[in-house]
């Protein structure tokens, strides 16, 4: 089932309802998401702000009391390459950003570009190959 596109306004929404150094460091993390991957499509799921590449959870941005986790949905792949990245379970991962700090946007640009490499590459060993 096709869903229907979410409106800027409920993203808005989503910032407005925020203490300003949650604020901050969400927008931060935002704008070094879309400048590693523009096609990216933000939705807010779950009460966090979800990033969508062709209708797949790629990255959350999950805001908690004092500090801000940039969540990467097949993080599990990342993690020899990345060594920032904590959690445990079967693919999630993320890293920490706490409030009032700079939010490290070259890791951030970088992290997304690998995870949807990672994800390609997923998507390319599920597909069937015929011939």
């Amino acid at each position: 089932m096709r869903r229907p596109l979410q409106s800027p306004a409920l993203i808005n929404a989503f910032y407005d309802s925020l203490r300003p150094e949650q604020r901050d460091t969400a927008q931060a993390m935002h704008k070094a998401i879309l400048a590693a991957a523009p096609h990216l499509r933000p939705e807010v799921k779950w009460g966090n702000l979800c990033f969508m590449n062709d209708g797949d959870n790629v990255m959350a941005i999950v805001l908690h009391k004092m500090h801000a986790h940039l969540q990467v949905f097949n993080g599990v792949l990342l993690v020899g390459e990345f060594p920032e990245l904590d959690g445990a379970g079967k693919g999630m991962r993320h890293i920490k950003v706490r409030y009032r700090q700079p939010v490290n946007e070259q890791l951030v640009r970088e992290l997304t570009l690998a995870c949807l490499q990672a994800w390609g590459a997923s998507q390319s060993r599920s597909t069937p190959r015929w011939g």
